[in-house]
Parts: C-alpha cells; sequence; structure tokens
C-alpha cells in the first residue's frame, strides 16, 4: 500500500462516509418527523404511495450529498455543503405540499400517483442540487 493511502486517502474516506452516513440518517429521521404521516409503519403495511414518496426524497438526498462529497475540498466543505442539500430537499417536500393540498390524506391512503409525484418532486430536486453543487 503506497503511503499517500494510508496517510491521505483512508482517512478521508472514513471521515467522509462516516459523516455522509450521518447526515442521511438525520435527513430521514426530519423527513419522517415533519410528515404528518408515519412513512415507516405504512410501508410495513404494503403502503406503495408511502415507499415511493420515502424512496424519492432519500434518492434525492443522496444524489445531491453524493455531489457534495465528490465536489468539497474538505470535511467541513461536505458538510456545509450536505446540510444545505438537506434544506433544500426538505424545501421540496413542502413545495409538493402546496402543488398537492391533499397530499396529507393521500399517502395514508395509499394513492400511489401521490407518492410517486413526491418522490419525483424529491428525486428532481436532489438531481437540481447535485448539479448546483458542481462548481
Amino acid at each position: 500500500m503506497s503511503e499517500h493511502l494510508l496517510t491521505y486517502a483512508l482517512p478521508a474516506f472514513i471521515s467522509h462516509f462516516i459523516s455522509s452516513m450521518i447526515l442521511l440518517l438525520l435527513f430521514v429521521t426530519i423527513y419522517i418527523r415533519i410528515t404528518p404521516y408515519k412513512e415507516i409503519t405504512l410501508i410495513r403495511s404494503g403502503n406503495m404511495a408511502a415507499a415511493a414518496s420515502l424512496s424519492g426524497s432519500i434518492l434525492g438526498y443522496s444524489i445531491a450529498l453524493a455531489s457534495a462529497i465528490a465536489n468539497s475540498v474538505n470535511l467541513q466543505d461536505m458538510l456545509i455543503w450536505g446540510c444545505i442539500a438537506l434544506l433544500v430537499q426538505l424545501l421540496a417536500y413542502f413545495a409538493a405540499r402546496v402543488m398537492l393540498p391533499g397530499l396529507v390524506l393521500d399517502i395514508p391512503e395509499n394513492k400511489v400517483a401521490s407518492g410517486i409525484f413526491l418522490g419525483a418532486i424529491s428525486l428532481s430536486m436532489g438531481l437540481l442540487n447535485a448539479a448546483s453543487l458542481t462548481y
């Protein structure tokens, strides 16, 4: 193994990976708390709308977070952009609620179209968020 790998690359990988997992966990925790329905319970019971919406939000944030990791100059930079990406993804949820006021009732009622729409909004916002992070 090269000295560079052990001295710089491996510690950077570990710190960025662990930090990104913490940010992802933080995002999911906040997301499932701001929604008025219980996504995990709904998903466990087979609710496809909840699965589509939560999956889209996780994928959207993960894409933006991956871009923050790839384009950051150090761990602090990645954490800052990861937090900004988190806020943008949460705003995507609130924007979808404005566009579909009945969304909070549709997801628990397993209206799949609403779940797919919310997932697509979240995924699209994540892609745009990621592209904006490439400077």
